[in-house]
């Protein structure tokens, strides 16, 4: 069983859902347009994915037998708030010594990722203009970190 999940999952619908002690949270600051917010949600869940190989769950399979890539074992909650919120949960992250991914608003004027690697480099950390963090950690240390949030709808 994954560190992820309380109990095993189940492949019969009939068996209790998996209840996961973790939580996968992305948090956009509220005022980005709606494809800002689509960009920034792929950008930073990549790197969850990319550092924590056990987020992922099995390859997907149809009934005709094709596969599909596997994607997150978990819920991804999406959540937005304001500038102070965005910038109270980026310290708090780092507070907490959690790994997060960040999308700075510079990156949204660069086109690669060296380019994007450069820009987040060139500014001081409390200085970051964040716009969007992907989080992966225990709920109540997730849950805290993005207080003040609001689900996005």
């Amino acid at each position: 069983m994954s560190s992820n999940e309380t109990q095993p999952a189940v492949d019969s619908p009939a068996a209790e859902p998996v209840r996961f002690a973790t939580k996968i949270a992305v948090l956009l600051r509220d005022d980005l347009e709606l494809w800002q917010r689509l960009n920034v949600t792929a950008f930073v869940v990549s790197g969850l994915a990319s550092a924590d190989p056990e987020l992922i769950g099995e390859p997907y399979e149809d009934a005709d037998g094709t596969t599909y890539l596997p994607m997150f074992r978990q819920p991804v909650m999406i959540f937005s708030g304001a500038k102070e919120v965005m910038a109270r949960a980026h310290a708090k992250a780092l507070d907490r010594g959690l790994r997060f991914a960040v999308f700075t608003s510079e990156l949204f004027e660069t086109g690669n990722d060296r380019d994007n690697r450069a820009a987040v480099r060139a500014v001081a950390r409390d200085q970051l203009d964040v716009v969007g963090m992907a989080i992966h950690g225990p709920k109540n240390s997730v849950d805290k970190i993005i207080k003040g949030a609001t689900l996005h709808h």
